[in-house]
């Protein structure tokens, strides 16, 4: 083994022990609890390390980075994820891999998305991303619909062909009612979930959590959490 797999493969077993703690304390089975590794701005040999390692969900923020790294690994069945906030004019490539969108926060998102899976033959994961701090029909500081937005872009993806409403998303605000109340922020967006699933009983995902408040998230329903830096550590980045 590699100096830096074996480095990935301490990092992961601590990020496991800590999400196997977290649903042991919150009374939920630990394979409720669906682990990403964000491996934005880290190379393709560290997600074949991952992959090696078992993990098999990864998440990206750029298409620029994800594009050629998710080509260089076309051959490892990996489920890749999109999270950071996207342009219309990037849809197409993010399409061409990427299983789920997990920022989308406005209807014309929807449309551009819906367009490219359609010519792409490819049904596409979507998830509404909320912003906490967003006021009504704004948008949050790092992306994200307001809360009362949900409804409405939850029927449009629905309706959407080539997309599928798998659930919701959101990153804990730095401003706002819910800034730094990482558990409350993750609470409320358990009881939108809630409400969503009411007349989409089948958008059950919700995506919260990250390095520093993962705990957080377990502890108030997350059934998936978006890890970088716990696994991947500190290191040259790409240009």
């Amino acid at each position: 083994m590699t100096d830096r797999k074996a480095q990935l493969a301490a990092n992961l077993a601590r990020v496991e022990e800590r999400i196997s703690s977290a649903c042991a304390a919150a009374g939920r089975a630990r394979d409720e609890v669906t682990l990403i590794v964000v491996t934005k701005t880290y190379p393709a040999s560290d997600v074949r390390a991952l992959y090696d390692l078992g993990v098999r969900h990864v998440a990206e923020n750029r298409d620029q980075d994800a594009a050629p790294k998710a080509s260089a690994c076309a051959d490892l069945p990996l489920t890749w994820h999109f999270v950071g906030q996207l342009q219309t004019n990037k849809v197409r490539s993010v399409t061409s891999y990427a299983d789920v969108v997990q920022s989308v926060d406005r209807a014309r998102l929807v449309t551009a998305l819906s367009s490219a899976a359609v010519r792409a033959e490819r049904e596409l994961g979507c998830l509404i991303q909320i912003a906490l701090d967003a006021e009504s029909g704004e948008r949050g500081e790092r992306g994200g619909v307001a809360p009362d937005g949900v409804a409405e872009l939850a029927a449009a993806v629905d309706a959407a062909d080539g997309l599928r409403l798998d659930g919701l998303m959101t990153v804990a605000p730095l401003a706002g009612p819910f800034a730094g109340r990482q558990r409350a922020a993750f609470d409320r967006l358990v009881e939108i979930s809630s409400r969503l699933r009411v007349g989409h009983p089948a958008a059950s995902m919700v995506s919260a959590g990250m390095s520093g408040d993962l705990e957080d998230a377990v502890a108030a329903g997350a059934t998936h959490v978006r890890v970088g830096t716990a696994v991947l550590g500190d290191r040259p980045r790409l240009g």
